[in-house]
């Protein structure tokens, strides 16, 4: 009878266990689906796009050479990006972004944010085990009469117990409570790896923009330059003239102040450029004091990146990763509030040495275990808290809608941001082809302007609107320039950053960004992008 009893026991407790295992994999954590975004067949603006007329199919948004090579869009925001930089084939800038990579301080703080979460994630994992701990130490206690079962005139009696046990404590995943939690925590870490993601690529872009600002500035204090140069040849003409009694002395005093309005005009270039170049030092994290760089005119850009597919961007682009994976948190969330309307399992014990003296604490005799009340098996069972759970629920619901909304607010972001580079880049090429022509033909009429003064065919206030309107022309001419290298920048930043096929400028066809496909377009740029881990070292 009593083996019958005791086989009976271990089919109960079999049985127990295969109930908690079921209520664990019932999970009440809803699947997760990526929400769905209206995601056109083809960029407005694309090249391609404009020469096809009417797009029939998605691959005719991309050039001819990357047809086929790209694909519905899934997670790969922590792809090398590759060392996109170097389409401009300028060795100067791809110094400088090896520097901002090494030492920027922003791109440091976003690691330590991976750190932390990669830290919280670890954390809530540790909920998958039990917890151990041991305690040593003596224990003072009075018990009662009552509870000793002698008359109330006894006064109950008074010792010291002294104890060495070991205790252990587990939670049950009933209801998917803990793997929520956990997966709530993973998302979040893949949320600050894109967001790190996001940080690096805004960085390399700020660095490559504020070069070619600089750039376009010391093109400006060329331009000035030679204009006060050329001003002050005109001054000794003019002055020669007066003194030779051709002209009256307001010529002279035109000329002067076309000469110190010249100058005043190189003196606020150069306090822009001061300006460029101290935020350029404090990207690449050093005291401005510390930095300094040679001036160097704009060499004009000529790199084209194709733009590929729209639904690229639901893959390519680290905000847009951050965004899907704060959904992902949420909606592990919902799961977790979900779960605290269910019963919840805690099972704790201790076991150890107990003895009224020191010196036979560790006798076999002293041995003792607590399964109880006070520190064992607990179910508890949620019955009634004024409304609380109801309202976190439907917090946790509202969040996940807020990301959705967020999530779609930011994929309509970055197609806008992708049309509006790529529309500046085909309209720059126009714009720019005309101001050169304006250029010519503005240094062609203050050449003439400057002959027919010398012989007294026209007054001196002609030579002056021919002077600056050359002096207009070619500003304009080098501001469309760096709004064109900008723009080019803007588009790859906008498009995720590069993909590791990149040809310096300057290469068969102009340079170009392709999007790298198979296992050896991946190697091959493995050594391209800064690791978290990489920048947390540093």
């Amino acid at each position: 009878m009593n083996r019958f009893e005791s086989l009976s026991g271990w089919g109960r407790a079999a049985a127990s266990g295969l109930l908690l295992a079921l209520l664990a994999a019932c999970s009440v954590e809803p699947t997760y689906k990526r929400a769905e975004v209206d995601t056109p067949v083809a960029f407005k603006e694309a090249p391609a796009a404009a020469s096809g007329a009417s797009a029939t199919s998605a691959t005719s948004a991309a050039s001819p050479q990357d047809t086929g090579t790209w694909k519905q869009a899934q997670p790969a925001d922590d792809a090398h990006r590759g060392e996109w930089w170097t389409i401009f084939g300028d060795p100067q800038l791809n110094t400088l972004e090896e520097q901002a990579a090494a030492a920027n301080q922003d791109l440091k703080a976003a690691a330590a944010r991976v750190q932390q979460a990669r830290s919280v994630t670890q954390a809530a994992t540790s909920d998958w085990f039990p917890k151990f701990d041991a305690g040593f130490g003596p224990t003072r206690e009075r018990a009662s009469a009552a509870s000793q079962f002698q008359p109330d005139s006894a006064g109950g009696t008074t010792g010291t117990i002294w104890r060495a046990q070991v205790g252990a404590s587990y939670e049950t995943d009933l209801f998917g409570r803990v793997g929520s939690n956990v997966n709530a925590t993973r998302a979040d870490e893949q949320q600050s790896e894109a967001l790190f993601r996001s940080v690096q690529l805004s960085l390399q872009a700020d660095v490559a923009q504020n070069y070619f600002q600089l750039r376009e500035l010391d093109t400006d204090q060329d331009l000035y330059r030679r204009t006060v140069a050329l001003r002050e040849d005109t001054l000794k003409l003019v002055e020669r003239r007066f003194k030779e009694g051709d002209i009256g002395e307001l010529d002279v005093s035109r000329a002067r102040n076309e000469l110190a309005s010249a100058r005043a005009d190189a003196v606020g270039v150069a306090r822009q450029r001061a300006a460029s170049e101290h935020s350029l030092a404090i990207l690449l994290g050093k005291p401005p004091a510390d930095f300094s760089f040679a001036e160097a005119p704009l060499v004009p850009v000529t790199a084209r990146v194709p733009a590929g597919l729209p639904s690229a961007l639901l893959e390519r682009r680290p905000d847009i990763s951050a965004a899907e994976r704060a959904m992902m948190a949420a909606n592990a969330r919902v799961g977790l509030a979900k779960s605290a309307f269910f019963p919840k399992l805690d099972i704790t014990g201790g076991a150890g040495f107990e003895s009224a003296t020191l010196g036979d604490l560790f006798k076999w005799s002293s041995r003792a275990f607590l399964l109880g009340p006070i520190a064992g098996t607990a179910l508890t069972v949620p019955l009634f808290d004024g409304g609380r759970r109801k309202a976190n629920l439907a917090q946790a619901r509202s969040k996940y809608d807020e990301d959705v909304a967020q999530y779609r607010q930011q994929v309509l972001v970055a197609f806008r941001e992708v049309e509006d580079n790529l529309a500046d880049l085909r309209l720059l090429d126009d714009q720019i082809r005309e101001q050169n022509d304006a250029v010519v033909a503005s240094q062609r009429a203050a050449h003439l302007s400057r002959t027919q003064y010398t012989e007294g065919a026209v007054s001196y206030l002609d030579v002056i609107d021919g002077e600056r309107q050359v002096l207009i022309s070619q500003l304009q001419a080098s501001h469309l320039s760096g709004t064109q290298a900008v723009a080019t920048v803007n588009l790859i930043r906008a498009l995720g950053g590069g993909w590791g096929d990149v040809k310096p400028a300057g290469d068969e066809a102009v340079g170009a960004v392709a999007p790298a496909s198979g296992p050896a377009a991946a190697s091959a740029s493995a050594s391209a992008s800064v690791s978290v881990d990489q920048v947390a070292k540093r």
